[in-house]
């Protein structure tokens, strides 16, 4: 009987210790199919970098073992990182606030996150990664889509992977468009400024958004409105009500559609694109406060602006007398603190005693009644005499995402909570008709609630500004006018801001036309300020670069917002 003898099989060298991916091939494939879908803000240089961290040769199998525990948390914070959700600094500025939300609003929170469709067909992919694996070497697949795609950010998507419109740049140019087009205002940053707004003519890129950001802060910073140092002798006094609505775009009106609303039918003027700014409360109102000079950054809001910036102060100098009302404590979020400080509102806030409790906020605190809010506001200044003039901030927000009814620990009905709403300001605005006391009323949101949120942010998610959260309905209406306006509101539809709002303010001051046989209007709402439409939180910028709208994260790159 012959023995063979049996060699162990040669010891393989390093560079021949090519293990693949194994598990980490359905991490990749899972990125990819959210990218293809548009839900992640893919990084392709991070992405191979960790990718060849995972497949560089280690012959030692502990070493090689130790590789794959050290990937766990880095893979889950890269993630992280390619997703549109808030970054770590947006997370820790908003600690202290999530801290104050009730525990039913935080549950309610984390269930939006959950997508039971996206859920199954990550079960989907798992299944077919692990049937197909075991006769394709999937890995060999993965490593040439995550080469491909780094090729993309390098050679531009000449060749893409994307759908066909999801991600190809327009090219046309875009300047203001609606209303009369205001004169020039300023060359900025070597840029023209055509219509108030800095001309786009360079291809999309990070540095040519860039450039042209700087250009629009630049020109916003040469702008504000001209207050007159005095009023004539025959100045005629009237009242002020700008009305702040927390949580209320064009998008969440047409959601729960309420576009036939009676009140739509009250307003004189409606702005068609009026674009807030920001997202948060804290901002929109200092924004609103800061009316009359041009567009600040998220940074230069929280900076001394000049005296001249000051819509109410500039108010107030004429004579008119400053009132501060809430339909709740403000505390949260230390909004009327930022109120004071930053939007420089210092009157004592409106007496709220007595007032019915309509709703509680997401952090417990009491809501009071619009009604009764606006009906403690009429009796304030009829008591100060029809001779005298008043200007009014009022702040009111059972709108919020997360209030719910005394007793009831549920977030209560949005759409239900927006028709109470809009039947008490049509029930308010009637009742000033009737009495014929000259008011000029302000409606201007703050922002959007995101009630249908999108591919980059779960409904009532709010950290990034996009179009749809910041692009809300603006209405003016003159009361007590000898000749009101007749017919339809007349709607604004060049591209407006806060400026526009302050413009109005000056025009109107002397009061003169609500006592005018005739108004031309014509000439009140013509070559209104015009203001691109760049919005800001701390962390997150969007803009409409050449009629498309692109983000910006943590001064990262811009890419397009996902549609």
């Amino acid at each position: 009987m012959t023995n063979h003898v049996h060699s162990a099989p040669l010891a393989r060298s390093g560079w021949q210790n090519w293990r693949g991916l194994s598990g980490w091939n359905y991490y990749f494939l899972l990125k990819f199919g959210l990218l293809w879908t548009g839900y992640l803000n893919f990084h392709p240089l991070a992405n191979l970098v960790f990718m060849a961290f995972l497949l560089f040769p280690i012959p030692n199998l502990r070493l090689h073992r130790l590789r794959h525990w050290v990937a766990v948390p880095v893979g889950i914070g890269l993630f992280w990182h390619d997703t549109w959700l808030p970054g770590p600094q947006s997370i820790m500025s908003q600690g202290s606030q999530v801290a104050g939300f009730s525990t039913d609003y935080v549950l309610d929170l984390v269930t939006r996150f959950i997508n039971w469709q996206m859920i199954g067909a990550a079960f989907v992919l798992l299944v077919a990664w692990m049937f197909l694996s075991q006769w394709v070497r999937v890995t060999v697949f993965v490593v040439a889509i995550m080469v491909w795609l780094n090729v993309l950010t390098v050679t531009g998507p000449m060749v893409s992977l994307w759908p066909a419109g999801n991600t190809a740049p327009a090219t046309a140019t875009v300047t203001t468009t609606g209303g009369g087009v205001a004169p020039t205002v300023a060359t900025a940053a070597n840029n023209v400024v055509a219509g108030d707004i800095p001309l786009q003519t360079a291809p999309a890129s990070t540095q040519s958004i860039n450039d042209w950001l700087n250009s629009f802060y630049t020109s916003e910073a040469k702008r504000q409105t001209t207050f007159p140092s005095s009023l004539p002798a025959d100045a005629q006094p009237f009242d002020l009500l700008v009305i702040n609505i927390c949580s209320l775009a064009w998008t969440d009106v047409e959601a729960t559609g309420l576009m036939s609303h009676p009140l739509w039918s009250h307003f004189d003027i409606v702005f068609k694109n009026f674009n807030s700014g920001t997202s948060y409360s804290g901002p929109a109102a200092i924004r609103l406060l800061r009316a009359s000079c041009g567009q600040p950054s998220h940074k230069n809001l929280y900076q001394p602006a000049g005296e001249q910036c000051y819509l109410f102060d500039n108010l107030a100098k004429l004579g008119f007398k400053r009132h501060l009302m809430m339909d709740h404590n403000g505390a949260f979020g230390n909004f009327l603190k930022e109120v004071r400080e930053n939007g420089n509102m210092q009157e004592p806030l409106m007496d709220q005693s007595g007032l019915p409790v309509n709703l509680l906020s997401f952090d417990g605190s009491p809501v009071y009644d619009d009604a009764a809010v606006l009906e403690r506001w009429q009796q304030t200044v009829k008591g100060e005499g029809s001779g005298d003039r008043s200007a009014t901030f009022f702040n009111l927000l059972p709108l919020h995402d997360g209030n719910h009814y005394p007793g009831n620990s549920k977030t209560a009905d949005y759409k239900a909570r927006a028709q109470k709403l809009f039947d008490e300001l049509d029930a308010f605005l009637t009742q000033l008709e009737k009495e014929n006391r000259k008011v000029m009323v302000v409606v201007v949101p703050e922002h959007g609630a995101a009630l249908q949120g999108d591919k980059m942010q779960v409904s009532g998610l709010r950290d990034i500004p996009s179009p749809a959260i910041t692009h809300v309905p603006v209405g003016i209406k003159f009361i007590g006018m000898k000749a009101p306006h007749q017919g339809p509101a007349i709607e604004i539809d060049q591209p407006s801001s806060f400026l526009a709002i302050s413009e109005l303010v000056v025009r109107v001051l002397d009061g003169k036309d609500f006592v005018a046989d005739n108004v031309d209007w014509q000439k009140l709402t013509s070559n209104l300020p015009q203001s691109a439409p760049v919005s800001e939180n701390a962390n997150a910028v969007v803009v409409q670069y050449q009629g498309k709208p692109w983000v910006r994260l943590s001064g990262g790159d811009w890419v397009p917002y996902p549609q």
